[in-house]
C-alpha cells in the first residue's frame, strides 16, 4: 500500500473514531429523561406531604426529614444536569449558547477533573442528607443500618479527599514537566 493510501486510511479511521463520540448523546438524553422521572417523584412527594398540612398531622421531625428528602432530590437533579452539560461539552460537542444570557457561568469551564470533584462533593452532600435523615428518626433506625451509613459516608469522604489530592498532584506534576518558556 502506498504512503498516500495509508494516510487516507488513517484519516478515515480517525474520522470514524472522532464521529463515534456521538454515541454518547443517547446516554445524555437518557439522563434528561431521568430528570423528568425525578421531577415527577419530587412533585408526588411535595403533593403527599403538603396534603398533610390540612390535617395538621405534621411533627417537626417529619417536616425536617421531608425537607431533607426534597433537598436530596434537588441535589441529585443538579448533579444529573451537571453531568449532562459537562459530559456533552467535554466528550461530544460544544453548546452554541454564547449569546444566551441564561447560560450558567460554569458551562464550558468544567473539565473532566472538575466534574469528578463536583460529582464526589455532590455524593458526599447526598450522603450527609441520608445520614441526617437517619439521625432525625434515630428511634426507628436500625443501629446496624446507621453503622453502615456512617461507614459509607466515611468512605465517600476519604475517596473525595484522595481524588482531590490526586488531581492536585497531577497538576503539580504537569507544572513541573512544563518546559521553560512555555
Amino acid at each position: 500500500m502506498s504512503q498516500d493510501g495509508r494516510r487516507s486510511l488513517e484519516e478515515l479511521f480517525e474520522q470514524g473514531l472522532f464521529r463515534s463520540r456521538w454515541i454518547m448523546a443517547p446516554f445524555y438524553i437518557g439522563l434528561v429523561i431521568g430528570l423528568f422521572v425525578l421531577l415527577i417523584t419530587f412533585g408526588k412527594e411535595l403533593a403527599v406531604e403538603t396534603s398533610k398540612l390540612l390535617t395538621f398531622d405534621l411533627e417537626e421531625n417529619t417536616v425536617v426529614v421531608w425537607l431533607l428528602t426534597l433537598i436530596d432530590m434537588s441535589l441529585a437533579a443538579n448533579l444529573t444536569l451537571m453531568v449532562v452539560f459537562a459530559g456533552y461539552e467535554n466528550f461530544v460537542s460544544k453548546f452554541d449558547l454564547e449569546d444566551n444570557t441564561d447560560r450558567p457561568d460554569w458551562m464550558g469551564r468544567v473539565d473532566f477533573s472538575n466534574m469528578k470533584l463536583k460529582l464526589v462533593a455532590s455524593i458526599i452532600a447526598i450522603s450527609v442528607i441520608h445520614l441526617l435523615k437517619a439521625f432525625m428518626s434515630i428511634e426507628s433506625v436500625d443501629k446496624n443500618t446507621l453503622t453502615w451509613l456512617i461507614a459509607l459516608h466515611g468512605v465517600f469522604l476519604i475517596s473525595g479527599v484522595l481524588l482531590a489530592v490526586m488531581d492536585w498532584l497531577g497538576e503539580r506534576g504537569a507544572e513541573n514537566r512544563a518546559l521553560p518558556g512555555e
